[in-house]
């Protein structure tokens, strides 16, 4: 027989559980547009209005009314380079990045009718993904050449890219390198610092010298680390899995409390690969991957299923509340509640 106590103790468990339930469920994610022949992987959203999309085949999209419609261009010159990572500023202002042959970063001051080249780099370089911490300030990491991760630094907005010294890119290990799955293995931290994550053959957090290891697949060049968010200091989330195992929940997510230094698993986990995770608010946090996207309403403990849709990117706005989505076949969605 039940006691009083241990009723209400499984009655509030109930509750909890049917309240976070209900509250995930009633979010879902609708589809925009689609149709555009290009893979998007790159997504920067400025504000409620302003929306920046780059992919394949040299492509770059526009909207300023909140995704209803867009302005699609392909980049002459750049017609068969993959576009996956963008930062935009405003309506007017982006940086683009190609990820190789050549490596390329571009940057437009006219919503894009003209882009400059300020790096390019047709030899050896593979570029990954970009964070910005400012207008002026921005880093952009690749796969490591010599041994080391590729690191370069702006501090005019993407106008000019400087190389840090070699002795002080972090070190890779054989057959670890990044992903440029949605141009988010790398973010800010703070106002002066940022952390990114590997995968491959290994797959590690690094925090200025340091390099700790995460309990997510590793062993293959399609496995690790794919995405990092940040709530703040402390608390961080990692997802990815393996991309050519894109059901498979296992070693697909992981969070730290301490600034990296441990990582916890969800009890329950993304239901597969994972290429995006984004914080939103308080205790929310969104991933998407090739089978669909999962919401957490806890700080990352659960993950729920709302859409079977596939993504390659999800991005809140910087100045707004909107999250955006984006994927292949041109394919734009948004989180509604």
């Amino acid at each position: 027989m039940l006691t009083k106590n241990c009723t209400a103790y499984i009655l509030n468990s109930f509750w909890v559980i049917l309240l976070i339930t209900t509250a995930a469920k009633a979010q879902t994610v609708t589809l925009l547009t689609s149709g555009t022949k290009t893979s998007i992987r790159g997504l920067s959203v400025v504000n409620d209005k302003v929306i920046w999309v780059s992919g394949s085949k040299g492509t770059v999209g526009i909207s300023t009314d909140s995704g209803h419609s867009w302005r699609w261009t392909i980049i002459k010159g750049f017609e068969n380079t993959e576009f996956r990572d963008i930062e935009a500023f405003d309506e007017k202002n982006a940086v683009i990045m190609g990820i190789t042959k050549p490596a390329v970063l571009l940057r437009t001051a006219d919503g894009g009718k003209v882009w400059d080249i300020n790096f390019i780099d047709s030899a050896k370089t593979f570029l990954d993904a970009m964070e910005f911490w400012n207008e002026k300030s921005g880093i952009v990491i690749g796969d490591p050449e010599n041994g080391r991760f590729f690191i370069a630094r702006t501090f005019d907005g993407g106008k000019s890219w400087r190389n840090i010294p070699f002795n002080h890119k972090p070190v890779a290990e054989t057959g670890e390198a990044c992903f440029a799955s949605s141009g988010t293995n790398i973010r800010k931290l703070n106002k002066k610092e940022a952390v990114f994550i590997s995968g491959g053959m290994q797959s590690n957090f690094f925090y200025r010298n340091e390099k700790i290891a995460l309990p997510l697949s590793k062993g293959k060049e399609s496995t690790g680390a794919n995405s990092l968010a940040v709530k703040n200091g402390n608390h961080m989330m990692v997802t990815g899995g393996d991309f050519n195992l894109k059901d498979q929940r296992d070693s697909t997510c992981a969070y730290t409390l301490d600034g990296g230094k441990t990582w916890l698993l969800p009890d329950s986990l993304p239901h597969g690969y994972r290429s995006c995770i984004e914080f939103i608010h308080g205790s929310q946090w969104v991933a998407c991957g090739l089978n669909g996207v999962d919401i957490s309403t806890d700080d990352g403990k659960t993950f729920l299923w709302i859409s079977k849709d596939g993504y390659h990117v999800c991005r809140k706005a910087k100045k707004g509340k909107s999250v955006f989505f984006a994927g292949g076949n041109g394919r734009i969605g948004k989180l509604v509640y």
